[in-house]
């Protein structure tokens, strides 16, 4: 990526299977999710992220995620010291406030037009949790959000650290959250054939039928790499480069043999100044999806070739949180640096034999930590590839 070197200082994350870095992080490292359309933060209660129970009311359960990662976020950053004016939020979803357009529509339908809320467009519109973020922290910079589906926060990230490194920004909230599992998405998503009809994600599986639906939010403080090491900051990573790129193919279904993952992969690469032989570890999109899974392994074996570095998906256990899903996945990456471990691919046990990649199972696998590239491809032909590294 031309121009300064993009740090990053903060990580906040809630998933179902944790809420929080530590119980994100052992979440991982356990049992993948079975018999299940969706799976939820279990017992989410909002209430410490706002002044009182009426401002969380008027919050979408997505935008209290964000609230609540960015919190974790600006706890670990500490004392940034940045120009408000240079410090801008750019956050990624797929979809937005749906539970609550799905619930004052019942509002509508059953007890008139009158008594449908005040708040519901607030509450409803895609940009309410980046905003949300940059007036709870007073934040002045650039404040946009990306709704690219299942690449939106990967995209976020990537355009984030340009602002960062182009000198517009000297620090940035980013990363994305989800929470879309409403009846009537569920009925569309299981209508169209995507949902596991087993309730099992199994990524990559000879046995995959579809993806459970998740939720959660990822969120991050990046900064200017050499403000955050004059102020001491604990450096958690490093964002190296991105892509993103378009399949121009179809709505739903992946370019033929990954075409469009292969050309964002080698972007990303050549904008991090890195070749294939130089990444260590592929965070994978792995939806557990019959086309994407076949396409993705397809772009990676073609990508590294017979170096074949080692590939885990994450959404076994956190399920596929839709424009959340690349937030929670740098995530994963940035606490398998910490721990020295890459995550095993949760309810995998059956590698499909036509995928010639190395996939990460059973038992997590120790490492050492170095550049790693993860990708998200959404709906609409939408690729996104970033590549993190460790600290220095």
């Amino acid at each position: 990526m031309l121009g300064r070197r993009v740090a990053i200082t903060g990580l906040g994350v809630l998933a179902p299977c944790g809420v929080g870095r530590n119980d994100f992080w052992q979440g991982l490292l356990g049992p993948g999710v079975t018999g299940a359309k969706s799976i939820a933060i279990a017992d989410w209660d909002p209430s410490p992220y706002f002044d009182s129970p009426k401002d969380a009311r008027r919050a979408d359960r997505v935008e209290q995620f964000g609230l609540a990662a960015a919190a974790e976020a600006f706890a670990q950053a500490g004392d940034i010291g940045v120009d408000p004016e240079r410090f801008g939020v750019v956050v990624g979803t797929g979809i937005g406030g749906l539970n609550t357009l799905e619930e004052q529509i019942r509002v509508l339908l059953d007890k008139g037009e009158r008594r449908v809320s005040p708040f519901l467009v607030p509450m409803m519109m895609a940009n309410a949790t980046g905003a949300a973020i940059s007036m709870r922290y007073g934040l002045q910079g650039p404040n946009e959000t990306v709704c690219t589906a299942c690449a939106a926060s990967t995209h976020a990230l990537g355009y984030a650290a340009r602002l960062i490194a182009s000198g517009r920004c000297d620090a940035m909230v980013s990363g994305g959250a989800e929470s879309a599992a409403t009846p009537v998405s569920l009925a569309g998503f299981g209508n169209m054939t995507a949902l596991s009809s087993s309730g099992s994600s199994r990524p990559f599986d000879s046995e995959r039928d579809g993806f459970v639906m998740g939720e959660g939010a990822g969120i991050f403080v990046l900064e200017e790499w050499d403000h955050a090491h004059r102020r001491g900051a604990h450096i958690l990573g490093e964002i190296l480069g991105s892509a993103s790129n378009a399949d121009a193919h179809h709505i739903t279904a992946p370019s033929p043999g990954g075409r469009g993952a292969i050309s964002c992969m080698r972007m990303a690469l050549d904008d991090a100044g890195l070749d294939a032989e130089s990444i260590v570890h592929v965070n994978a999109h792995g939806t557990s999806t019959p086309l994407n899974d076949a396409a993705e392994a397809a772009a990676v074996a073609t990508v590294f070739g017979s170096r074949r570095p080692p590939v885990t998906s994450i959404k076994g256990v956190t399920g596929h949180a839709l424009g959340a899903a690349g937030a929670l996945e740098a995530a994963s990456v940035l606490l398998a640096f910490e721990h020295g471990l890459i995550p095993p691919t949760a309810g995998t046990t059956n590698i499909d034999p036509d995928m010639d990649i190395d996939l990460v199972i059973t038992e997590p696998r120790p490492w050492n930590p170095g550049p790693t590239i993860s990708n998200n491809f959404g709906f609409g032909g939408h690729n996104g590839s970033i590549v993190i590294a460790p600290a220095g």
